[in-house]
Formats: structure tokens, sequence, C-alpha cells
């Protein structure tokens, strides 16, 4: 029962009255220290206390449970070396770890608590140490990984075609190597190590993958922008893209041109992923998903109906034409091509003016012109204008849980002895087994005494202003309007004790 009055606790709107209420609680408990205390146990979620204050973004109460935690271990004149307990931040041993469900939920005044002390120095430490040379040496690997598979697709079997050609439209000159014929010359050879290294790789990220899926879920995995739910996805698919392109070339399958384009665009738009790691082009990965799951997504339902519309009319019209001077409408899968090109300005109107042209074409391009280039098209520039004005406003912000959402995942998939843990042990200073990280504080004498005297000003002022209030109240219309302005006129003209002590503070800073 009393841990559950602390979670509620956690949840109050009133903080100061949840503190207080939090620590009489506590004060009755008989298990402070051990592992029976009630701020170590979980509720049905796996949450304690204190990773159900950061989860939900008291910051108050985040604030309140760490100065508990802390341990002055010296102090010499302005300088403050102060112990805070790491055990539950840390997600170095933690199965759910306090970082991760901060950076995964979807409340902002949850990642407020990344410029919090101690996760902040905590972050730092752990990104300037560890997190950002193993970031920039995998963005490097993987890069090289895709020049390697990228030049096995340019370099793929390929011979000359034997057969008759079967249309006037019939293009193909190349056609794919069976199995026996792809692996022969000393090229193909070095081809094959590319080949293999493709594969493996596609493997490894898999296996990578796939524990992560099972352990967070499908939802909360794919759909998480800052945990880069998209690239997770790209990646995935790509690495499948890859083994169907295997399983096509070893059983001299046609048509491995169709599973390799798509890998070769994915791999090749996760390098994206990799932006997160620098400050400048971090906060742009996220806004260019939010705007292709958000805006695109819904443009595109609009788009699809009026190309739809419009190229049906078109194909139409040019039906009983030859399509030999109108090839841009020869079938319907054309025209849908040519209408999706025409409605993003990729190209002019396919007309063939050397030839009669039915007059409905001038009529429907006409309204075509109109609904697609001049309305639905700046219509979605507004819609992204809308977006990325949104998110200029905390790019700061979505940056550092990039931060900390990918120092996490390296923090997981890397071997311990590359990582060791961060902080101190507590056995050191006689504290237990509890880990603590070592922050150094400046305290400023003069700010706080600023400090108190600016509140001291502010309560004499409101003293004054209640005051004022109350002979307003007291007289009538006439007599408020006269000690309305007497109010101001003293309070412009005369020097009250508050307006010296302003005076005080200006000369002083």
């Amino acid at each position: 029962i009393g841990n559950t009055v602390l979670h509620i606790l956690v949840l109050q709107p009133n903080k100061t009255f949840a503190c207080h209420m939090y620590s009489l609680i506590l004060s009755y408990d008989r298990n402070k220290e051990g592992p029976g205390s009630l701020e170590l146990i979980p509720n049905n979620e796996g949450l304690s206390p204190f990773k159900l204050a950061g989860v939900e973004g008291n910051t108050v109460m985040f604030q309140y449970l760490m100065q508990k935690r802390k341990q002055n271990l010296w102090s010499f004149g302005p300088l403050t070396t102060v112990l805070y307990d790491i055990t539950e931040i840390d997600s170095w041993a933690e199965d759910q770890s306090f970082l991760e469900l901060i950076v995964s939920t979807k409340k902002r005044e949850a990642r407020q608590i990344l410029d919090l002390t101690p996760v902040k120095e905590l972050v730092s430490l752990k990104w300037n140490m560890y997190g950002r040379p193993y970031f920039c040496f995998l963005a490097l690997f993987y890069i090289l990984y895709m020049v390697c598979f990228t030049m096995c697709c340019v370099y793929r079997p390929l011979k000359p075609r034997t057969g008759n050609r079967t249309s006037i439209r019939d293009n193909t000159v190349y056609v794919q190597k069976m199995l026996q014929e792809s692996y022969v010359e000393y090229e193909d050879e070095l081809r094959l190590v590319g080949e293999l290294i493709t594969v493996i790789g596609a493997v490894v990220i898999l296996v990578l993958e796939i524990p992560d899926i099972l352990r967070v879920g499908a939802a909360k995995y794919f759909g998480q922008t800052i945990l880069g739910g998209p690239f997770h996805i790209i990646v995935i698919t790509y690495a499948c893209m890859i083994l169907v392109t295997m399983v096509m070339r070893l059983t001299s399958t046609t048509g491995e041109v169709v599973p390799m384009s798509f890998a070769l665009v994915l791999g090749w738009c996760n390098v994206m992923y990799f932006a997160r790691g620098f400050q400048m082009l971090g906060p742009f990965t996220i806004m260019i998903q939010k705007m292709i799951f958000g805006d695109l997504m819904r443009f595109c339902w609009l788009m699809a109906v009026v190309i739809l519309g419009f190229a049906s009319a078109f194909y139409i019209i040019f039906q009983t034409e030859n399509p030999e001077n109108l090839g841009q409408f020869y079938n319907y899968p054309m025209s849908l091509f040519t209408t999706f090109e025409l409605f993003l300005t990729i190209i002019d109107g396919p007309a063939n003016y050397d030839v009669d042209l039915p007059f409905m074409y001038s009529v429907v391009y006409f309204a075509f012109a109109i609904i697609a280039t001049l309305l639905m098209l700046n219509l979605l520039i507004a819609m992204m204008g809308d977006t990325h004005w949104r998110v200029a406003h905390e790019q700061d912000e979505l940056w550092r849980a990039q931060v900390v959402a990918t120092t996490v995942m390296l923090e997981r998939k890397l071997p311990r002895c590359l990582w060791p843990r961060s902080g101190i042990c507590g056995r050191e200073f006689g504290l237990g087994d509890r880990w603590y990280l070592r922050i150094e504080d400046r305290v400023d004498p003069n700010k706080h005494k600023m400090m108190r005297y600016t509140e001291a000003f502010k309560a004499q002022d409101r003293y004054n202003y209640d005051k004022g209030l109350e002979k307003l109240e007291a007289n009538g219309d006439t007599v408020c309007k006269k000690e309305l302005s007497t109010l101001s006129l003293s309070r412009s003209t005369s020097r009250t004790s508050s307006h010296r002590g302003w005076e005080i503070l200006r000369r002083n800073t």
C-alpha cells in the first residue's frame, strides 16, 4: 500500500505537497536501505517511483529524489564536490534503462530531465568518452560496406541477349547470367568476396535488430522517431532484400534487379541515420521523418486520387490515337506514370503538336494544371513549412534526446570490455555497492545574495500593491480614481524601501 501511495504522489499536480507526503511515508518505512525499501518496489509496468517521475516528466519530484540520494564529499569555499547516486539512472546494468524510458516517452516534459544534474553530466561523459568515437567508426564502416555492395551491383553478372525482340518498344540488350556462368573469371571471384561481405552484413543486421524488437515491442520500437524507428524499418527491409537477392542468384531466378534496386535505395537512405551524431545535421533527420510520416503521408492520399482521375481521363482521350506519335499515354500504367510526372512539374505537357490533338486534351490539361500545380503543391509547401517551424523550436532538445538514444543503443550492442561502467563504486567511500558520479559544483555567493535581494524586493512590491488594492476597494468610484492616480504618482516619484532596494541591485549589477 505504501509503494502504491508513492507512485500516486509522483503523479500529483501539486508538487510541493507530493514531496512532503513522499518524505512522510518514507519516514515510516522499516526497510529504508534494504532491498525491500518502498522506493525500490516497481509497479506493474516495472517502474519504480524514481523511474516513474522521469517518464512522467515530473522535474520537481525528480530533483527532490536526487537531492535525497546525493552525498557531499567535501567543500572548500565556493567549490563543492558531490556524489550523485546513478544506480537507477545508468543504463549499464539496467534491463529497463531510465535514459531509454525518457527518450521513448511521448511527453515533452520528460526530455527536460536530460538537462538536469546528474543526467546531463552522465550523458555527456558517456558520449564524449565512448559514444562519439564508436558512432563515427560505425558510420565510416557502414559507408564502406555500402560502397562494397554498390560495386557488386554495378558489376553484377550480365551477358548479351541472344533472342529476338518481341516488340518495337523492346530495348533490352543484356540479360542475367545463370549461376554456373556467374563465377568463372578472376573478376567474378573478386565480386564474390564483396557479395559474401554484403550477405554477412545483412545477417549481422538482423541478428542485432531482432532481439531489440522482441525486448521493446514492434509498435514502440518502430514508432518512436527519436529512437530511429523509421530507420530500423529501412535497415531491416534492406537486409531482407539482400537475402532475397542471394536466394534468386543461387536459384538462377531472373528478376534479381527488383530486390537489388530496393536494397540500394534503402541502404544509402539509411546513411542519414548517422547524421544524428552531429549537432548540425541531427535535428534535420527528425524534421525529415516528421514530414514524411506526417505531412507527406496525408498528402499522398489526395495526390493519389487526383492522379488516378486525370490519368484515366488522359488514357481515354488518347485511346483511339496512334501510340507511335503519343508514347506517353500508350497504355494505362504509362499514363499513370506520366500524370505523376506532370503533377510534380517534372515534365511539360507531353503532347505531339505535329499531329492533331483531341479538343478534350486541352480542357482536361487546363484543369489538371490549376488543381495540381497551383493548388496542391502550394498546399504541401505550406504544410511542410508549418512542420519545420514547429520542429525548429525544439531542435536542440531533440538532438540531445537523439544523443541519449544513440548512447544507450551503443552501450547495449558493444561488448562490456569496450564500454566500461561510468562512475565510482560506493565501496571506495564506504557507501555500499551503489555507483556514484562525482560532480564539482561552484557556488557563487554573490549570485545567491542577489537572488535573495530580488525575492525580498518582489515581496515588498507585492505587499505595496495589495495594500493599494485594499484602499481602492474601500473607497467609492470617485475616490477610487483619485487613489489610483495618487498611487501611480507616488510609485513613480517617491522612493520607497523597495525602490531603493531595486536601485541598489541595479548599481551592483
